[in-house]
This record gives structure tokens, sequence and C-alpha cells, in this order.
């Protein structure tokens, strides 16, 4: 049986804005983030007449081969959350958006703070890549931000994150071109207390959990049953009231890279994350500035105040130290 075909339901021209400081607000319903970007590079091309990307994969065969996996939608869509149980941080009207960033030079030091604090300890080096550095360094200082009395106990917060599991599944990978969600969730906890601990102690536990994280998530693509327990797993974290730090975007989205003929973006926002709490992550908006990050973080003005002040420290203290 031939795969099912797109059909196209509404067309639309993007027309440049009136002045240099308008924005263009774009919103996707229950669409995953790679998929719509892949869309907004589409319509880009077609908007300037450069060379389109590869045309999407929709054959649903390509994640069903294994007999096991293919109730998972159904037990997917069963226990799927609603608005309400996915807002993990309840959005207050005072609300500021602020990004961060992080240079080439920031994220070796934290790789390099890593490895040192790691031999030191006489603990595992965990595999500490640049997008593991950022969630770590970034985790860490979220946390220190808090001023609660459980800001520094000893209970567990966590942080989640998005896997791309396409180029994992089994017997055959699935292409990039794959229209449809292939995604997990990496979940993993660790103590607040230790996450809090000055120097590089907490940049150790909190780059440790992540890059655990990644290699349960990663461990979990052949085996359906593991799979199923990620929204029961999710549901439990949040049930603690512990807090959960949970991403939005990706530096593989090249979201400054979209350009519908009036120039590249001077400044890309995920405001969806006022209202979950997540860190918005996203490449450089400086084309030239390969392996830079940019992080946003919504919070109230004094939790913001708070948060710039253990940025900053962090920063600081990693070229000193």
């Amino acid at each position: 049986m031939d795969p099912p075909q797109l059909c196209v339901l509404e067309s639309a021209v993007v027309a440049p804005p009136p002045a240099p400081e308008t924005s263009l607000p774009l919103t996707f319903f229950d669409v995953y983030w790679l998929n719509s970007t892949r869309f907004l590079h589409a319509w880009a091309a077609a908007s300037t007449g450069a060379a389109a990307p590869p045309p999407p994969v929709v054959d649903r065969s390509l994640v069903t081969k294994d007999p096991s996996s293919r109730h998972i939608y159904d037990i997917y869509v069963e226990d799927l959350m609603s608005t309400e149980e996915m807002e993990y941080v309840k959005m207050s009207s005072d609300k500021l958006l602020a990004t961060f960033t992080l240079s080439r030079k920031d994220i070796q030091r934290v790789k390099d703070v890593v490895a040192a604090a790691a031999g030191e300890a006489g603990a595992p080096l965990p595999r500490c890549s640049s997008l593991v550095a950022t969630f770590g360094l970034i985790w860490s200082c979220y946390q220190r931000a808090k001023e609660d009395d459980e800001a520094s106990s000893g209970d567990p917060t966590y942080i989640l994150f998005p896997i791309d599991h396409r180029p994992r599944m089994k017997p055959d990978p699935v292409p990039d071109e794959y229209l449809g969600n292939c995604i997990g969730a990496a979940l993993h906890a660790a103590p607040k207390d230790q996450l809090t601990a000055a120097g590089a102690g907490g940049i150790l536990v909190a780059c440790t959990a992540v890059a655990a994280a990644i290699e349960e998530a990663m461990g979990h693509t052949a085996s359906p049953e593991k799979m199923e327990s990620w929204p029961k797993k999710i549901l439990e974290a949040v049930a603690t009231g512990g807090g959960v730090l949970s991403v939005a975007g990706s530096p593989r989205f090249r979201v400054y890279d979209v350009d519908f003929g009036f120039g590249r973006p001077a400044k890309v926002e995920i405001v969806s994350v006022a209202r979950t709490g997540a860190m918005a992550l996203a490449e450089s908006r400086r084309s030239s500035a390969g392996g830079v990050m940019e992080v946003g973080i919504s919070l109230p003005p004094a939790g913001m105040q708070r948060f710039q002040k253990c940025f900053d420290d962090a920063i600081s203290w990693l070229h000193h130290h």
C-alpha cells in the first residue's frame, strides 16, 4: 500500500513587516518543534526561491515495523496530560523573559571544571557534551536562584528534555525527514542541596544527572515496554512537588536561518516558556558564532534578579577558577 500523501489545506504569503521592530508571531498547536521548524525552512525557501529542503516522509510503517511498538500510540493518547497538568509552573502576571548567552569558552570551561571535579572526587566522568554542559550550568543556577526553604533541601528535583529517537529506531533508523513523533523523554533527578552546592560541586552533579538522563533515554529506544513508562514517570516527577525544569527548543532547529526574504530574525522567542516554566534553547543569532547557546528563562522580577546574579557569578567563577 502506498504511504499516505500530504494535502495542502491552506496557503499563505508572508509579507515584509512594515518596520524593523515588528515581530512575526507564529503559533503551532500539537506539533513537534522539529517538524514545525522544518516547515518554516520550507516556507522560507518557497518565499525566496531558494533550494527547498527534502520533502517530508509520511510513512508510519517506519516506526511500526516492530509489532511490540504498534500499541504505543494508544498508550500515549490514553495517558495524555491535560494543559493544566503540563503547566509545571503556574503563570503569574508579572513574568519576565530574558535571554542568557553561553559562549564557546563558557561551555568549554564547564566541561573542564566537570572533568577536574570528577577526577578530584574519584567519580566517573560524565559524557559532557555542549548540550549537557549548557543544561547542567543553567539547571544549577536555576535551583540556586530559588529562595524557598526547600530550595536547598535533600529532596529531589528534576530536569526533563526531549530526545530524538529516529536515528536509533530498530530494526532500521528512521530518516530525518519523517513527519511524525519519534521523540522520547529524558528525565532525571538530583538532590537539591547537591545541585546548589558552591563551586564545581553543583555543576558536576547537574551535568552527571543530565548525561545519565540521555544515556537512560537512549537505552529505551529498543524497549517499547520502557517507552510506555515515560508518561507515568513524568507525572510522578511532577507529583513530588520538587520541581521539574523542562526544555523547549534546540540548537538543531536553526531558527535564525529562517529568512522569508526580508532578512534573518533579529530575535526568536519561545513565549510559551512564560507559562510552562521551561528553559528555551536555541543556537546563537550570530551566524559566525558556532557553538554559542542562547537560553531563555522566564521568572517573576525578584526571581529573575536572583537568577541573573547566580548566572553572572557562575560565569565569573568559571573563568577565574
